[in-house]
């Protein structure tokens, strides 16, 4: 057994290559081998989002705190609010983060494949996160 103690591991700033506004990741835990599974603790202050990006093995969004948005490519964007879920299925090109006005936290599930646990593409333009 391992416990990581909260707050063990430190907070980072996500990339501005990956995300847009201000994103605060904090580590929970990762699985050791033979395990592929890494869960964080990420909160979107308002407008902050991801760029498009999928999941080799799909993700799991747990929404804790605040409002936020999520969409995959061609459906319509979802508000989403503390005690929702979420699956991305592997391979779903998608976004998620906070709304305009209000901050979002999630714990976030996501499993490597081939030692990769997402594939980063472009980001989500102001026009696009606005129209939905």
């Amino acid at each position: 057994m391992k416990i990581n103690r909260a707050g063990s591991g430190p907070s980072s700033w996500a990339p501005a290559e990956q995300f847009t506004g201000t994103v605060r990741r904090d580590p929970l835990i990762g699985s050791e081998a033979p395990g592929r599974v890494n869960a964080g603790l990420v909160t979107f202050e308002p407008g902050a989002r991801t760029a498009w990006h999928t999941h080799p093995a799909g993700q799991i969004l747990i929404v804790t705190a605040g409002r936020g948005w999520v969409q995959s490519e061609g459906q319509p964007r979802q508000e989403v609010a503390p005690g929702d879920s979420i699956w991305f299925p592997a391979g779903e090109r998608h976004w998620h983060g906070a709304t305009a006005t209000t901050a979002m936290t999630h714990i976030a599930v996501t499993e490597y494949v081939d030692g990769s646990a997402v594939t980063w593409e472009d980001h989500v333009s102001d026009g696009d996160y606005a129209a939905g």
